[in-house]
């Protein structure tokens, strides 16, 4: 009954479907007529009595002309009403304006789909400038996102609602989105003001409505990626209302993701409570099937290790065969990283999620430019120092590459970071 819906008056298909129709009829009579006249003498007698007609028989010279015509103007009828009854569809089901790009939408789609699928696991600012640039290398991208979370916004949704805290997941979603730039700066977007909404973003609040609604966050994140035309995938680390503790070395524990960085001492090792906080099943999937796995680019403490504290998830990394690979910060993180060498970062990760957690490191070779170098430097902030020897001592290789853009500040570049990441997978990953 569904197909019958086509013949419904309006709709502008049965004159296009008839047209489809006739257009294969002809095509198939002129095949027959080239290649088989000799058995269509009745067809032939019908049809080209009136156009040639010598000795009482027909010469196959004009019944083949005349074949070449029926397929040539049953071809026309075809294509023609085949891009009619395409464009009605697409008109229908495409934003304005989409149909004349529909080839480069298709090319796209299948050339992404055919990537090699990579889990990157993170959290803040730095693993969105990674998924901005690797959704245009592949759309089979999995981010899993630290919900340690508990400053700002998120903070404020996070203890008077009871959800994980959504900032990481927007900033993710946002990144991955193939969508128009005002759907994007509305869900960036964040209320200014003296009221109850002051300091929260749109997308924060949808994300908590969407989650009082689907019933929990996973499942909301999975009905925005449909609002947002999201490339992949993004997942919380966990579903559970984590706190993230760093233990000083001086023996102080410092409570709260938001108050590490403010902590007055060098960090130790952080760990989270409760300390057996379940995964998402999905999430230890996608690490299990992935071609590589990427940490980073993100704060050491506070972005990176809370996914890897959450059970299960350090261990299903250590027995992947995927290629793992860690991007390096840098820049030193004041209260975080102060003085930290590249290989000190590498260390700081095997020591949460043991040995085989890295495989190689990606660190930027780039110069910082002298004036951003003073910049930093009022800020004690320093280029993160690549101590080769130290690194390969720890068993994992390293490569540099210039991985920043130095406009205004020193930032990971999204389309430099992921070149560099998709040429790693492509040369070094395990078959």
């Amino acid at each position: 009954m569904h197909l019958m819906k086509w013949l419904y008056p309006g709709i502008g298909f049965k004159r296009w479907l008839f047209a489809f129709a006739l257009g294969t009829i002809c095509v198939s009579l002129g095949v027959a007529l080239v290649f088989n006249y000799q058995y269509l003498d009745a067809v032939e007698e019908a049809i080209f009595r009136f156009v040639y007609t010598w000795q009482g028989s027909y010469d196959y010279i004009f019944t083949a002309i005349a074949g070449a015509l029926l397929i040539a103007v049953g071809s026309i009828l075809m294509l023609v009403a085949m891009r009619r009854v395409i464009r009605a569809i697409i008109t229908a089901l495409m934003p304005e304006g989409a149909s004349a790009r529909l080839v480069d939408l298709v090319y796209e789609k299948t050339r992404l789909s055919r990537g090699p699928s990579v889990a990157v696991i993170g959290g803040g600012h730095g693993l969105s400038v990674l998924l901005r640039g690797i959704k245009e290398l592949t759309s089979n991208v999995t981010a899993i996102v630290t919900v340690a979370d508990d400053g700002g916004s998120s903070g404020r949704l996070r203890e008077e609602l009871g959800i994980i805290p959504p900032g990481d997941l927007r900033n993710c979603l946002v990144a991955l989105a193939d969508t128009e730039p005002l759907m994007e700066k509305l869900f960036q977007y964040r209320f200014e003001g003296h009221s109850n909404l002051a300091g929260h973003s749109f997308g924060n609040l949808f994300l908590a409505a969407m989650a009082e609604v689907t019933g929990d966050m996973e499942t909301a994140l999975r009905e925005s990626s449909k609002v947002l035309a999201v490339k992949g995938r993004v997942l919380p680390a966990s579903k559970e209302s984590v706190r993230l503790d760093a233990i000083l070395e001086d023996g102080t524990v410092v409570e709260g993701e938001s108050h590490i960085p403010e902590a007055p001492g060098r960090i130790r090792s952080v760990r989270l409570f409760p300390p057996d906080a379940a995964p998402v099943e999905s999430a230890l999937e996608a690490i299990r099937t992935a071609d590589a796995i990427v940490l980073g680019p993100g704060s050491l403490y506070t972005s990176i290790m809370p996914n890897l504290l959450v059970d299960g998830v350090a261990a299903e990394l250590r027995k992947s065969r995927a290629l793992k690979i860690y991007i390096c910060n840098v820049m030193t993180q004041p209260g975080e990283t102060d003085g930290y060498t590249a290989s000190m970062h590498a260390e700081a990760i095997l020591k949460h999620a043991g040995r085989g957690a890295i495989d190689f490191m990606l660190v930027n070779n780039a110069p910082i430019s002298p004036a951003l170098r003073r910049k930093y430097a009022a800020e004690g902030i320093c280029p993160v120092r690549v101590d080769e020897e130290a690194i390969n001592a720890l068993g994992i290789g390293f490569v540099g590459a210039d991985i920043v853009n130095q406009s205004d500040a020193v930032r990971h570049d999204p389309d430099k970071l992921s070149r560099n990441v998709m040429r790693m997978i492509y040369d070094f990953r395990v078959h």
